[in-house]
């Protein structure tokens, strides 16, 4: 029967249904559909970039049309956190569905800027608070504080008549994520004695094993390089990794100098954190990025965006010695306190070499403790994995 035929595969009051459109044995793209009893909603609507894989595709994304085709039956979409690659594609495709967007206020505010800057006028966004419980259509939804490399990422319990499933997100167990809050331990020890369907379970290091460490634990080796430094100091990371943010600006403050991001990203970030009380008042002013050029080298500290070798990002920019505020010269020093990406290592690489070009002194995670993941490594154990066949047990 064809895909579009919407009395097909509607959701039965007997059944919960997992129907992932991207996301699933892939990096990106994060797209996951629950039904039931006639019902469906979506969880997360990410995107992927083409990168060297896909050279003539700026970004990629899951293909909606089996949910488009029944969107009266679509009763909202839940977002997990504010990552591209769990929210980015709604500026793209949220017009094919125009149903509610549910969300804890950072990841409200940074998608209503979204949604906004794609030049749609309505505002589907719907804030709820931080552990709040409701229902959404015939399903029960309590959103469970987790911690991960940006505020507020969420798991979700899903709950029915015949079951409920935990849809994780991005997720680790942090005792000192620096900014937000800790993930609830008690919650989690009860949800894990729930008499649960399946764990649907996002750990892009799922098959790496041991643990991750703390982002509380970056403070001391990144202050030991500043202090080493002579000349400018550049350190790149995600945007959106807002607790990196307040290390780094705390790491500059206890070695004298000025800090300043680069990179619109970046400064969109940090202005929701502000908003949202992420951003702690103590910290001292950002300088202007115009400003930071004129600065004396052994005073400037930046955070810029290009962690992953974006062509057009502000790190790519200065390796380029393009940028119109700041550039470089032999003896500074630019720390990558980030993960490489699987699919991104060519462009990292270009951007290292050109950094090298320029005599400027490179500090990788493989040359110093200065990045912790997201995520976290797994432990074996018996674990409940979601299947083909359903869920069953595997060592």
């Amino acid at each position: 029967m064809p895909l579009n035929d919407s009395a097909h595969l509607i959701p039965t009051t007997d059944e919960l249904l997992f129907l992932p459109l991207g996301g699933a044995g892939e990096i990106g793209m994060n797209l996951a559909l629950y039904g039931h009893d006639g019902a469906w909603f979506m969880v997360d609507m990410g995107l992927t970039f083409g990168g060297d894989a896909f050279p003539e595709h700026r970004v990629m994304m899951a293909d909606p049309a089996f949910i488009a085709a029944r969107r009266e039956r679509l009763v909202g979409i839940l977002l997990t956190h504010g990552h591209e690659d769990h929210v980015g594609a709604l500026p793209y495709l949220w017009r094919r569905l125009r149903c509610p967007i549910l969300a804890t206020p950072f990841t409200a505010a940074f998608v209503r800027q979204k949604l906004a800057g794609a030049g749609i006028e309505e505002d589907p966004v719907r804030p709820i608070a931080l552990g709040e419980r409701f229902q959404l259509g015939p399903f029960g939804v309590e959103y469970i504080g987790m911690t991960h490399s940006i505020p507020e990422s969420n798991g979700i319990l899903i709950t029915t008549p015949v079951g409920a499933v935990f849809h994780s997100g991005d997720w680790k167990l942090d005792d000192r994520p620096v900014v937000g809050r800790r993930y609830d331990p008690d919650r989690l020890h009860a949800l894990s004695r729930a008499p649960l369907l399946a764990m649907v379970c996002d750990s892009t290091n799922a098959v790496v094993p041991g643990s991750t460490g703390s982002e509380g634990d970056l403070f001391a080796p990144l202050l030991e390089l500043a202090s080493q430094a002579s000349g400018r100091i550049l350190v790149t990371s995600f945007a959106s990794n807002i607790a990196r943010l307040v290390t780094l600006a705390r790491v500059a403050e206890a070695v004298g100098r000025r800090f300043g991001l680069v990179g619109q990203a970046m400064a969109r970030m940090v202005a929701i954190a502000r908003g949202c009380g992420y951003w702690p008042g103590d910290l001292p002013e950002l300088v202007d990025p115009r400003h930071l050029g004129l600065l004396p080298p052994q005073e400037v500290f930046a955070a810029c965006t290009g962690s992953q070798g974006e062509p057009g990002s502000a790190l790519a920019r200065i390796a380029e010695d393009r940028h119109r505020d700041l550039s470089l010269d032999p003896g500074d020093a630019v720390f990558f306190s980030s993960k490489m990406i699987p699919g991104n290592e060519a462009s990292v690489m270009r951007v290292q070499q050109r950094l090298k070009d320029l005599g400027a002194e490179i500090v990788t995670d493989t040359d110093a403790p200065i990045h912790v993941s997201g995520h976290p490594a797994i432990r074996p154990r018996r674990i409940c994995a979601v299947s083909t066949a359903g869920c069953s047990r595997r060592p």
